[in-house]
């Protein structure tokens, strides 16, 4: 079954939630948009807010670190005629319906639902309940795109916008690391409405705007231990290793002024370095793949390439900078964009930092079934989910065996953020529910998708999470689940 067939049933959903969005839209009803503080959330908001203000309605958007019932309850005393939220709320359906009785609302996510009932108030569209795979196949910002297309067939041109979203949910995890599923449909409604051109090539970041060694030094995913986050190691490894002229007169190379020959020895030489570090070479296989250009953005900028798009999003969200990204994805560009690749850069410095702490290995505990990160007093909540994605694509860590990083919230509660690799999954593995079960059991809350999930739970109940999640773990990888 192709991407548009497969697509079906959640357009048709997607087109009766648009006959009751219009409603508000049309009586002028001011609309509040929720989402996740991420890049995929960042994106899925900017989506909403930029098809609503296309329909000429007002909206507030307000970005969140996660969905409770502080966040609710004052959504709640804000009284909106319309609430949607967007890269959360699947898991929250209960909540959402009992703290917002007179609230239209609607819920846009990819998470693994809670519970497939859902109450009437809802409308909830979520491709896992149509059978299809949110972790891989959509994202937040694509299921926000469904929607905003059936509103106003204008909103094609948000298409581009979405392909952002997906790239920062890292649903380009695969050999190709090409997008998929009903992302493949996404970007055919980008390419021909001539907002996206796609290609095949190396895959660093800046690599039409950054000097070489600022590429290879900004490249986070994969994370490349001795390189990532290394500027002047990486200078030394492109003139001494691979043997590249990085200047032409006086004008730095980029990465698109690379010969194929000179592609291909850069490549060669990445693995030889892994070798060298005792891991496992297929890193270096995240380093291929497709590229995807937004035609619309201006040359020379972070904008232009989708996934440099999506880190900086994604660093303002996890620096705090929540209005610096819903501007950049409504559409601001100078100052605010200036201000934004500063943001980056912090956020860049900061994951270094993390990365070169964790690589000594001392916050590092092996579990039967599971690696526990140990980031207390390190890592801030909010960076949280971004380092354990790092470093679940570092090859630190044996793929026999997922990891869950914890730290410090805010509220005294303990955040989890858990990863696993395909290779985990295709044994059993199910991090939504073992976050659920896990969670539940210790008064806490937890989900999200079967390779990457998440949890709040009680401190004084984090030992004890920790030996439940892995006797969970132990008996989904032995088939023993009950």
């Amino acid at each position: 079954m192709n991407a548009q067939a497969s697509a079906e049933p959640l357009i048709a959903r997607a087109n009766e939630i648009s006959q009751a969005v219009r409603e508000h839209l049309d009586r002028n009803d001011s609309v509040r948009i929720i989402s996740h503080l991420d890049a995929d959330g960042l994106a899925a908001a900017s989506i909403m807010g930029k098809a609503i203000r296309r329909y000429g309605a007002p909206f507030h958007i307000r970005i969140a670190k996660q969905l409770d019932e502080e966040t609710v309850s004052e959504i709640a005393r804000e009284k909106p005629s319309l609430a949607i939220f967007s890269d959360f709320g699947s898991g929250y359906l209960d909540l959402l319906f009992k703290s917002l009785p007179n609230v239209d609302i609607v819920v846009l996510d990819h998470h693994q639902p809670s519970d497939i009932s859902t109450p009437s108030s809802v409308k909830h569209l979520n491709p896992h309940l149509f059978g299809l795979d949110g972790a891989r196949e959509i994202s937040a910002a694509g299921v926000s795109y469904v929607l905003a297309k059936e509103i106003d067939a204008r909103n094609v041109d948000l298409s581009a916008l979405s392909v952002v979203g997906a790239l920062g949910d890292l649903q380009d995890k695969n050999q190709k690391r090409e997008l998929r599923g009903l992302n493949e449909m996404i970007v055919r409604d980008g390419v021909n409405s001539g907002r996206l051109r796609v290609e095949t090539d190396l895959i660093l970041y800046g690599r039409e705007t950054r000097p070489l060694h600022k590429a290879m030094a900004s490249t986070t995913n994969p994370f490349i231990p001795g390189l990532s986050g290394e500027e002047d190691e990486s200078f030394k490894f492109l003139v001494k290793n691979v043997g590249l002229e990085l200047k032409v007169e006086e004008r730095w190379r980029t990465l698109a002024d690379l010969t194929e020959d000179e592609k291909q020895r850069l490549f060669t030489q990445i693995v030889r370095h892994l070798l060298q570090r005792k891991l496992p070479p297929e890193i270096s296989k995240n380093l291929q793949g497709s590229v995807y250009t937004l035609t619309g953005e201006d040359k020379w900028t972070p904008l232009r390439d989708a996934r440099e798009y999506a880190s900086l999003l994604n660093a303002c969200g996890r620096m705090g900078k929540f209005g610096l990204g819903v501007s950049i994805g409504l559409g601001s560009r100078g100052r605010v964009l200036d201000e934004s690749q500063e943001v980056l850069s912090q956020y860049r410095r900061t994951l270094a930092d993390y990365m070169r702490v964790l690589a000594t290995g001392e916050r590092v505990t092996e579990r039967k079934s599971l690696y526990h990160v140990n980031g207390e007093g390190l890592i801030e909540e909010k960076m949280l989910g971004a380092v354990a994605s790092l470093l679940s694509t570092s090859g630190v860590f044996s793929e026999e065996k997922p990891l869950l990083a914890t730290t410090a919230a805010a509220s005294g509660d303990i955040k989890i953020s858990a990863r696993a690799s395909d290779h985990q999954r295709e044994k059993g593995l199910n991090l939504n529910a073992v976050m659920m079960e896990a969670a539940e059991k210790f008064s806490g809350r937890g989900g999200g998708h079967d390779v990457a999930a998440g949890a709040m739970i009680p401190r004084s109940s984090l030992e004890q999470f920790i030996d439940e999640a892995d006797s969970i773990i132990e008996k989904m990888l032995k088939g023993r689940q009950k």
